[in-house]
């Protein structure tokens, strides 16, 4: 589900609480990875949701688990993104609290901008 780090990598990031897996009948449906802005603002740098499992209430989950991990942290904020052009997951983060902070022009490839988006803990 994430291609853009070596799984030792991933495995490290497991054991710091800084990616957590959502599992059914043990089978992997859904991750999301936290990342670390100035190593001490947390980002989430990747939610994915298997498609036959998107809408029923896994990311919502997967999110709770790690805003109450943030808290009991001392974090009082999370952030996130999307490319512009992403109208659905920008939708999914205002559908769960997020409010949207500025955004990056040309971040991307090909030109395309970063909304981002932070949620008071």
């Amino acid at each position: 589900m994430d291609s853009h780090f070596e799984p030792e990598f991933l495995k490290w990031k497991l054991g710091n609480k800084e990616a957590i897996i959502a599992e059914l009948e043990g089978r992997i449906i859904g991750y999301l990875r936290l990342e670390y802005i100035w190593s001490k603002i947390p980002y989430i740098g990747l939610i994915f949701i298997l498609p036959d499992h998107r809408g029923k209430g896994i990311g919502k989950q997967l999110m709770e688990f790690v805003e109450e991990h943030l808290r009991n942290t001392g974090h009082s904020n999370l952030y996130s993104s999307s490319q512009v052009n992403e109208a659905e997951p920008q939708a999914w983060h205002r559908h769960i609290g997020f409010q949207e902070v500025g955004i990056i022009a040309g971040i991307n490839e090909g030109g395309i901008g970063e909304v981002f988006f932070r949620k008071d803990l």
